[in-house]
């Protein structure tokens, strides 16, 4: 059996008709740059997660660095974020002149230990941006509540969890202003680099709209000087087409999870855990195991494709070598580098697939 990590093939030819008459829309219409396509996806998905305001953009990086700019974060500013995730996180924050503060990451969720925040909120520290990692949302009440008491902005990176909760709440409603990426293997893709931005704040989308369209709001009406950032008409058509299915989709990434799960228990391979209070989407499905080199090299023999989502933490990273840091620095999170290893997932993945990879793991652990 051959099982791909992701497999967007299928994805498009389950709705195939759908895509194909939504491009070719665009493109029969010249709709290529702004347009209804994109006003019309943006208000399709502020209706999804219930927000007011939902600014496209031309990637989840961008979306960060302009919420950033937008709220008044820069040189001399600090911004705390996890010690795991993708590096767009902590880049994004250098890139606006302001400095990634890194916090280690909870031992059964993968995401920012809101114990040891407090620690590291200083006189600089303007914002958190807590990281929904893997599909599961962070502690996001006990986030605010610090938030509030230091008067902090919080960003949700929300790139890998559309549709997860926490407390009946969707990921993006939390915090001040939210980031999406809409990268090609996300739970809601394009087929190709997009973002949006989120919040529920108007003068704040007001000017993260004009900062990715170069400053203005209408043409040649330039009020700041921005950035190139916009989502084009055709991501925007396809991400409206899928945003239909995306519930289903959901619900098919967490029965494959209960499959995985319940062959998967008690075995020697560790299951990722969920939140009682949550909802987890499973952007990836990761396990922890011993020797995953030689597990990785046991998988791809079996024609079963892997990954490590992330095989450093960013703070372990040759980028910031100049701030010495030090694995005893950020211990969970270091860790679990050396452990994780994400495999297949993704909504139409079979129960014979899934059997197969669980038991080629199991096998090998044995």
């Amino acid at each position: 059996m051959n099982v791909p990590f992701v497999d967007l093939k299928a994805q498009y030819l389950s709705i195939k008709n759908e895509i194909d008459q939504a491009i070719s829309s665009v493109i029969n219409e010249g709709a290529f740059i702004g347009g209804k396509y994109v006003s019309q996806f943006e208000k399709e998905f502020a209706g999804y997660l219930g927000i007011k305001h939902v600014v496209g953009c031309a990637n989840g990086t961008d979306s960060l660095e302009i919420i950033m700019k937008a709220m008044g974060i820069g040189a001399g500013d600090e911004v705390i974020v996890p010690a795991l995730s993708w590096f767009s996180t902590s880049e994004s924050v250098s890139a606006i002149g302001a400095t990634p503060v890194f916090v280690d990451i909870e031992e059964n969720y993968y995401t920012i230990n809101t114990n040891l925040i407090e620690a590291k909120i200083t006189a600089k520290t303007k914002a958190i941006i807590p990281v929904h990692l893997y599909g599961q949302t962070a502690d996001m009440p006990a986030i605010m509540a610090l938030a509030a008491k230091y008067n902090l902005k919080v960003i949700e990176d929300c790139a890998q969890s559309h549709g997860a909760e926490i407390d009946g709440k969707k990921a993006g409603l939390w915090g001040h202003a939210a980031s999406f990426s809409f990268y090609p293997g996300k739970n809601l893709g394009a087929y190709g680099d997009a973002g949006c931005m989120c919040t529920n704040d108007e003068d704040l989308a007001k000017l993260c709209r004009m900062i990715a369209n170069h400053g203005q709001i209408k043409k040649h009406d330039h009020m700041i000087e921005g950035r190139n950032s916009r989502l084009d008409g055709l991501h925007a058509a396809v991400l409206s087409t899928k945003l239909k299915h995306l519930e289903a989709w959901t619900n098919g990434r967490i029965a494959n999870a209960d499959a995985y799960d319940q062959i998967l228990k008690g075995t020697s391979v560790s299951i990722p855990k969920r939140r009682v209070n949550g909802k987890h989407v499973y952007h990836l499905y990761v396990v922890q195991v011993e020797n995953r080199e030689k597990v990785m090299e046991m998988l791809s023999g079996k024609k079963i494709q892997c990954a490590v989502h992330y095989p450093t933490a960013l703070p372990l990273l040759k980028a910031y070598g100049p701030r010495k840091f030090k694995v005893s620095d950020f211990p969970v999170a270091s860790s679990f580098s050396e452990k994780i290893l994400s495999i297949p997932m993704y909504a139409e993945l079979s129960n014979e697939a899934i059997s197969y990879v669980a038991n080629a793991l199991i096998d090998f652990s044995k």
